[in-house]
Protein backbone atom coordinates (compact mmCIF):
# COMPACT_ATOMS: atom_id res chain seq x y z
CA UNK A 1 0.00 0.00 0.00
CA UNK A 2 1.30 3.29 -1.03
CA UNK A 3 1.89 5.96 2.00
CA UNK A 4 -0.86 8.39 -0.38
CA UNK A 5 -3.33 4.74 0.17
CA UNK A 6 -2.60 4.75 3.83
CA UNK A 7 -3.33 8.09 4.33
CA UNK A 8 -6.90 8.27 2.86
CA UNK A 9 -7.67 5.21 4.69
CA UNK A 10 -6.62 6.81 7.80
CA UNK A 11 -8.61 10.11 6.96
CA UNK A 12 -11.82 7.78 5.90
CA UNK A 13 -11.56 6.60 9.60
CA UNK A 14 -13.66 8.58 11.31
CA UNK A 15 -16.06 7.97 8.85
CA UNK A 16 -15.76 4.30 9.13
CA UNK A 17 -16.77 4.72 12.88
CA UNK A 18 -19.77 6.91 12.46
CA UNK A 19 -21.22 4.52 9.43
CA UNK A 20 -20.10 1.14 11.79
CA UNK A 21 -22.45 2.84 14.59
CA UNK A 22 -25.17 3.66 12.32
CA UNK A 23 -25.11 -0.13 10.93
CA UNK A 24 -24.81 -1.77 14.40
CA UNK A 25 -28.26 0.49 15.09
CA UNK A 26 -29.90 -0.60 11.87
CA UNK A 27 -29.07 -4.12 11.89
CA UNK A 28 -30.93 -6.66 13.38
CA UNK A 29 -29.92 -10.42 14.93
CA UNK A 30 -30.92 -13.19 13.21
CA UNK A 31 -30.41 -16.36 13.43
CA UNK A 32 -30.16 -18.96 10.33
CA UNK A 33 -31.84 -22.68 12.27
CA UNK A 34 -34.84 -20.00 12.03
CA UNK A 35 -35.35 -20.17 8.26
CA UNK A 36 -34.57 -23.86 7.86
CA UNK A 37 -37.85 -26.63 7.63
CA UNK A 38 -36.01 -29.11 9.74
CA UNK A 39 -39.31 -31.01 10.05
CA UNK A 40 -38.52 -31.98 5.97
CA UNK A 41 -35.42 -33.10 6.92
CA UNK A 42 -34.49 -36.98 6.86
CA UNK A 43 -31.39 -39.17 7.60
CA UNK A 44 -29.01 -40.00 4.08
CA UNK A 45 -27.42 -43.61 3.70
CA UNK A 46 -24.70 -43.46 6.16
CA UNK A 47 -27.14 -43.11 8.73
CA UNK A 48 -29.59 -45.85 7.74
CA UNK A 49 -31.70 -43.66 5.23
CA UNK A 50 -31.69 -42.85 1.68
CA UNK A 51 -29.24 -40.58 -0.27
CA UNK A 52 -30.48 -38.12 -2.52
CA UNK A 53 -32.58 -38.70 -5.74
CA UNK A 54 -33.06 -36.14 -8.37
CA UNK A 55 -37.13 -36.48 -7.69
CA UNK A 56 -36.55 -35.58 -4.22
CA UNK A 57 -35.89 -31.80 -5.25
CA UNK A 58 -39.07 -29.51 -5.19
CA UNK A 59 -36.73 -26.84 -7.18
CA UNK A 60 -37.38 -26.57 -11.00
CA UNK A 61 -33.76 -26.11 -12.75
CA UNK A 62 -33.53 -22.26 -12.86
CA UNK A 63 -33.64 -22.23 -8.86
CA UNK A 64 -31.60 -24.48 -8.43
CA UNK A 65 -28.62 -23.07 -10.73
CA UNK A 66 -29.78 -19.88 -8.88
CA UNK A 67 -29.19 -21.26 -5.53
CA UNK A 68 -26.12 -23.52 -6.51
CA UNK A 69 -24.37 -19.93 -7.48
CA UNK A 70 -25.66 -17.95 -4.66
CA UNK A 71 -24.07 -20.37 -2.09
CA UNK A 72 -21.30 -21.40 -3.66
CA UNK A 73 -20.74 -17.48 -4.11
CA UNK A 74 -21.14 -17.07 -0.16
CA UNK A 75 -18.77 -19.91 0.44
CA UNK A 76 -15.71 -18.19 -0.62
CA UNK A 77 -16.14 -15.82 2.67
CA UNK A 78 -12.41 -16.84 3.83
CA UNK A 79 -11.04 -15.72 0.27
CA UNK A 80 -13.46 -12.27 0.87
CA UNK A 81 -12.05 -12.07 4.28
CA UNK A 82 -8.81 -11.80 3.47
CA UNK A 83 -9.47 -9.08 0.60
CA UNK A 84 -11.12 -6.58 2.65
CA UNK A 85 -8.35 -6.95 5.86
CA UNK A 86 -5.57 -6.59 2.90
CA UNK A 87 -7.09 -3.44 1.90
CA UNK A 88 -8.88 -2.14 5.04
CA UNK A 89 -6.05 -3.67 7.76
CA UNK A 90 -7.26 -5.21 11.05
CA UNK A 91 -7.20 -2.07 13.58
CA UNK A 92 -9.09 0.64 14.45
CA UNK A 93 -12.51 1.08 13.25
CA UNK A 94 -11.63 -0.64 9.46
CA UNK A 95 -10.84 -3.82 11.72
CA UNK A 96 -13.55 -3.45 13.98
CA UNK A 97 -15.73 -3.67 10.67
CA UNK A 98 -13.79 -6.03 9.00
CA UNK A 99 -14.77 -8.97 11.63
CA UNK A 100 -18.42 -7.17 12.23
CA UNK A 101 -18.75 -7.82 7.91
CA UNK A 102 -17.04 -11.02 8.30
CA UNK A 103 -19.57 -12.36 10.98
CA UNK A 104 -22.66 -11.38 9.54
CA UNK A 105 -21.88 -13.16 5.89
CA UNK A 106 -21.04 -16.59 7.58
CA UNK A 107 -24.56 -16.72 8.57
CA UNK A 108 -25.84 -16.23 4.75
CA UNK A 109 -24.14 -19.64 3.61
CA UNK A 110 -24.95 -21.59 6.48
CA UNK A 111 -28.39 -20.91 6.23
CA UNK A 112 -28.23 -21.61 2.57
CA UNK A 113 -26.88 -24.94 2.78
CA UNK A 114 -28.85 -26.00 5.68
CA UNK A 115 -32.36 -25.10 3.83
CA UNK A 116 -30.75 -27.11 0.74
CA UNK A 117 -29.66 -30.16 2.74
CA UNK A 118 -32.56 -30.70 4.86
CA UNK A 119 -35.06 -29.96 2.17
CA UNK A 120 -33.13 -32.37 -0.29
CA UNK A 121 -33.00 -29.51 -2.90
CA UNK A 122 -29.89 -30.13 -4.81
CA UNK A 123 -27.43 -33.25 -4.21
CA UNK A 124 -25.40 -32.50 -1.33
CA UNK A 125 -22.72 -35.21 -2.35
CA UNK A 126 -22.14 -32.56 -5.55
CA UNK A 127 -22.46 -29.83 -3.69
CA UNK A 128 -20.12 -30.67 -1.58
CA UNK A 129 -17.98 -31.15 -4.26
CA UNK A 130 -18.22 -27.73 -6.01
CA UNK A 131 -17.68 -25.85 -2.44
CA UNK A 132 -14.45 -27.88 -2.60
CA UNK A 133 -13.40 -26.81 -5.58
CA UNK A 134 -14.50 -23.26 -5.30
CA UNK A 135 -13.18 -22.87 -1.97
CA UNK A 136 -9.48 -24.21 -3.11
CA UNK A 137 -9.42 -22.03 -5.78
CA UNK A 138 -10.40 -19.12 -3.69
CA UNK A 139 -10.76 -15.69 -4.88
CA UNK A 140 -8.37 -13.07 -5.37
CA UNK A 141 -9.18 -9.83 -6.84
CA UNK A 142 -6.03 -8.85 -7.91
CA UNK A 143 -4.24 -6.03 -6.79
CA UNK A 144 -6.87 -3.79 -6.37
CA UNK A 145 -6.49 -0.64 -4.57
CA UNK A 146 -8.51 0.54 -1.06
CA UNK A 147 -10.65 2.79 -3.27
CA UNK A 148 -10.56 0.36 -5.96
CA UNK A 149 -12.30 -1.93 -3.51
CA UNK A 150 -14.55 0.36 -2.20
CA UNK A 151 -16.06 1.24 -5.14
CA UNK A 152 -16.19 -2.57 -6.16
CA UNK A 153 -17.87 -3.52 -3.04
CA UNK A 154 -20.53 -1.17 -3.38
CA UNK A 155 -21.60 -2.43 -6.58
CA UNK A 156 -21.21 -5.92 -5.78
CA UNK A 157 -23.48 -6.12 -2.36
CA UNK A 158 -26.11 -4.62 -4.33
CA UNK A 159 -25.81 -7.20 -6.82
CA UNK A 160 -25.57 -9.90 -4.93
CA UNK A 161 -28.45 -8.30 -2.78
CA UNK A 162 -30.63 -8.86 -6.49
CA UNK A 163 -29.70 -11.49 -6.83
CA UNK A 164 -30.48 -13.41 -3.37
CA UNK A 165 -34.03 -11.36 -3.54
CA UNK A 166 -34.39 -12.16 -7.10
CA UNK A 167 -33.81 -15.77 -6.57
CA UNK A 168 -36.31 -16.04 -3.79
CA UNK A 169 -39.08 -14.77 -5.86
CA UNK A 170 -38.35 -17.19 -8.90
CA UNK A 171 -38.07 -20.66 -6.19
CA UNK A 172 -41.55 -21.08 -5.77
CA UNK A 173 -40.86 -21.99 -2.14
CA UNK A 174 -42.08 -19.54 0.43
CA UNK A 175 -39.51 -20.68 2.69
CA UNK A 176 -36.94 -19.89 0.36
CA UNK A 177 -38.10 -16.73 -0.47
CA UNK A 178 -37.90 -15.57 3.18
CA UNK A 179 -34.64 -16.94 3.72
CA UNK A 180 -32.93 -14.96 0.96
CA UNK A 181 -35.00 -12.02 1.73
CA UNK A 182 -33.19 -12.05 4.96
CA UNK A 183 -30.06 -12.65 3.28
CA UNK A 184 -30.81 -9.63 1.04
CA UNK A 185 -31.61 -7.37 3.92
CA UNK A 186 -28.00 -8.26 5.31
CA UNK A 187 -26.44 -7.26 1.62
CA UNK A 188 -28.07 -3.86 1.56
CA UNK A 189 -26.76 -2.57 4.66
CA UNK A 190 -23.19 -3.41 3.66
CA UNK A 191 -24.12 -1.71 0.54
CA UNK A 192 -25.47 1.71 2.47
CA UNK A 193 -21.73 1.22 4.34
CA UNK A 194 -19.40 0.75 1.31
CA UNK A 195 -21.75 3.12 -0.61
CA UNK A 196 -21.33 6.15 1.99
CA UNK A 197 -17.29 5.10 2.33
CA UNK A 198 -17.14 5.53 -1.43
CA UNK A 199 -19.24 8.91 -1.05
CA UNK A 200 -16.36 10.49 1.56
CA UNK A 201 -13.85 9.19 -0.24
CA UNK A 202 -15.03 11.12 -3.80
CA UNK A 203 -15.41 14.42 -1.71
CA UNK A 204 -11.44 13.89 -0.21
CA UNK A 205 -9.87 12.75 -3.46
CA UNK A 206 -12.46 13.20 -6.55
CA UNK A 207 -9.85 12.62 -9.23
CA UNK A 208 -8.86 9.26 -7.92
CA UNK A 209 -12.12 8.13 -6.58
CA UNK A 210 -13.71 8.45 -9.67
CA UNK A 211 -10.72 6.56 -11.70
CA UNK A 212 -11.52 4.22 -9.20
CA UNK A 213 -15.23 3.59 -9.81
CA UNK A 214 -13.87 4.02 -13.66
CA UNK A 215 -12.06 0.93 -13.15
CA UNK A 216 -14.90 -0.99 -11.29
CA UNK A 217 -17.46 -0.24 -13.71
CA UNK A 218 -16.20 -0.96 -16.68
CA UNK A 219 -14.23 -4.64 -15.06
CA UNK A 220 -17.08 -5.41 -12.64
CA UNK A 221 -17.33 -8.99 -12.51
CA UNK A 222 -19.43 -11.15 -9.77
CA UNK A 223 -16.66 -12.88 -7.49
CA UNK A 224 -18.55 -16.18 -8.20
CA UNK A 225 -17.33 -15.93 -12.02
CA UNK A 226 -14.67 -18.81 -11.23
CA UNK A 227 -16.87 -21.55 -10.09
CA UNK A 228 -17.00 -24.71 -11.87
CA UNK A 229 -19.50 -24.54 -14.43
CA UNK A 230 -20.51 -20.53 -13.81
CA UNK A 231 -21.18 -19.83 -17.48
CA UNK A 232 -23.63 -21.72 -18.12
CA UNK A 233 -25.59 -21.29 -14.60
CA UNK A 234 -25.09 -17.47 -15.58
CA UNK A 235 -27.26 -18.13 -18.59
CA UNK A 236 -30.15 -19.92 -17.13
CA UNK A 237 -29.90 -17.30 -14.22
CA UNK A 238 -29.92 -14.48 -17.16
CA UNK A 239 -33.09 -16.14 -19.04
CA UNK A 240 -34.94 -16.43 -16.05
CA UNK A 241 -34.29 -12.17 -15.32
CA UNK A 242 -32.96 -12.99 -11.98
CA UNK A 243 -29.85 -11.16 -13.33
CA UNK A 244 -29.27 -10.26 -16.19
CA UNK A 245 -27.84 -6.83 -18.01
CA UNK A 246 -30.54 -4.78 -18.11
CA UNK A 247 -30.70 -5.56 -13.98
CA UNK A 248 -26.85 -4.85 -14.07
CA UNK A 249 -27.38 -1.79 -15.91
CA UNK A 250 -30.51 -0.34 -14.36
CA UNK A 251 -30.36 -1.70 -10.86
CA UNK A 252 -27.19 -2.12 -10.05
CA UNK A 253 -25.03 0.68 -11.42
CA UNK A 254 -26.97 3.38 -11.72
CA UNK A 255 -28.53 3.72 -8.54
CA UNK A 256 -24.93 3.75 -7.05
CA UNK A 257 -23.80 6.23 -9.50
CA UNK A 258 -26.76 8.72 -8.72
CA UNK A 259 -26.22 8.44 -4.92
CA UNK A 260 -22.91 10.05 -5.48
CA UNK A 261 -24.02 12.63 -8.20
CA UNK A 262 -21.09 11.00 -10.31
CA UNK A 263 -23.12 12.71 -13.60
CA UNK A 264 -23.90 16.15 -11.60
CA UNK A 265 -20.24 16.89 -9.60
CA UNK A 266 -18.08 20.15 -10.81
CA UNK A 267 -14.95 18.75 -9.00
CA UNK A 268 -13.09 16.64 -11.28
CA UNK A 269 -9.74 17.84 -12.59
CA UNK A 270 -9.18 16.53 -15.76
CA UNK A 271 -8.31 12.98 -14.60
CA UNK A 272 -11.58 12.71 -13.21
CA UNK A 273 -13.58 14.29 -16.12
CA UNK A 274 -12.07 11.78 -18.41
CA UNK A 275 -12.79 8.80 -15.94
CA UNK A 276 -16.33 10.12 -16.01
CA UNK A 277 -16.71 10.62 -20.04
CA UNK A 278 -15.85 6.59 -19.91
CA UNK A 279 -18.29 5.28 -17.66
CA UNK A 280 -20.83 7.72 -19.28
CA UNK A 281 -19.63 5.61 -22.79
CA UNK A 282 -19.91 2.28 -21.10
CA UNK A 283 -22.85 2.93 -19.93
CA UNK A 284 -24.44 3.78 -23.39
CA UNK A 285 -22.92 0.83 -24.53
CA UNK A 286 -24.50 -1.51 -21.34
CA UNK A 287 -27.87 -0.27 -22.42
CA UNK A 288 -27.45 -1.14 -25.90
CA UNK A 289 -26.27 -4.86 -25.01
CA UNK A 290 -28.96 -4.98 -23.04
CA UNK A 291 -31.66 -4.03 -25.56
CA UNK A 292 -30.20 -6.57 -27.79
CA UNK A 293 -30.65 -9.06 -25.50
CA UNK A 294 -34.14 -8.02 -24.23
CA UNK A 295 -35.22 -8.07 -28.46
CA UNK A 296 -33.68 -11.60 -28.85
CA UNK A 297 -35.68 -12.86 -25.18
CA UNK A 298 -38.58 -11.39 -26.83
CA UNK A 299 -37.95 -13.22 -30.21
CA UNK A 300 -37.79 -16.37 -28.50
CA UNK A 301 -40.40 -15.70 -26.19
CA UNK A 302 -42.71 -15.03 -28.94
CA UNK A 303 -41.51 -18.77 -31.24
CA UNK A 304 -42.44 -20.94 -28.10
CA UNK A 305 -45.65 -19.03 -28.13
CA UNK A 306 -46.32 -19.93 -31.53
CA UNK A 307 -44.51 -23.45 -31.34
CA UNK A 308 -47.20 -24.25 -28.07
CA UNK A 309 -50.23 -23.05 -30.22
CA UNK A 310 -49.73 -25.19 -33.49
Amino acid sequence: MTNAQAALLHELEPIVEQNLNRHLKAAKPWHPHDYVPWSQGRDFAFLGGEDWKPEDSPLDPVAKAALIVNLLTEDNLPSYHREIATRFGRDGAWGSWVGQWTAEEGRHSIVMRDYLVVTRGVDPVELEHLRMQHTIAGYDSGDKTPLQALAYVSFQELATRLSHRNTGKASGCPLADQMLARIALDENLHMIFYRNLMEASLDIDPDTAMQAIRDEVLGFHMPGMNMPGFADKAKVIAKAGIYDLRIHHDDVLHPVLRYWRVLERDDFGPDGEKAREEVVNFLAFLDAQAKIYEEKKAARAAKEAETVSV
